[in-house]
């Protein structure tokens, strides 16, 4: 009979939190698609107009609008590929911040020396929320609105006070 009592470095940590933050669209592609093709026939019509009372300069005007709106929506549709990962084990917080072109910036710190900083509006709520660790600042929940901050700070100090108690051990579970 042989016992094994060794450390599995390799064994995997129990997450006591992990969020995947995004930025907020609330039009979706069909939704875009409807606008574009109201915008889009709204402005033959009134283009049509002006082309038959002679003012043809105009009907090109009303193309070269639909065309910027398209482009604007287009370039909001991209940034909303930007995102944050943030993660906590009992040995360590992950945040990693993944930019709509796809940089990716990444802070690992200890859950133990780590302390959630608010900056709070007396009017509006929770503005901004700081990770903060050897006077280090990393901006969490750009993406969030203030009700949104103020319940992820809820839930991001529960998991970190997870963290400083420890494992729990359970044989059972």
């Amino acid at each position: 009979m042989t016992a094994s009592n060794h450390f599995d470095p390799a064994a995997a940590e129990p997450e006591l939190f992990s969020a995947l933050l995004t930025p907020h669209r609330s039009l979706n592609r069909t939704g875009f698609i409807a606008v574009m093709g109201f915008l889009s026939a709204v402005s033959f019509v009134a283009g049509v107009a002006f082309l038959m009372m002679g003012a043809w300069p105009v009907f090109g005007f009303f193309g070269l609008d639909v065309l910027a709106v398209y482009w604007a929506f287009k370039v909001n549709f991209r940034t909303a590929r930007a995102r944050e990962e943030i993660s906590v084990t009992p040995t360590e917080l992950r945040v990693r911040r993944i930019s709509h072109r796809g940089h990716v910036a990444e802070w690992v710190l200890n859950p133990l020396w780590v302390r959630l900083d608010q900056q709070v509006h007396e009017e509006y709520g929770v503005e901004r929320l700081y990770l903060v660790s050897r006077g280090r600042h990393v901006s969490i929940g750009r993406f969030l609105g203030p009700d949104e901050k103020a319940s992820f700070a809820k839930a991001l100090n529960a998991a970190l006070l997870a963290a400083r108690r420890g494992v729990s051990y359970n044989p059972v579970g």
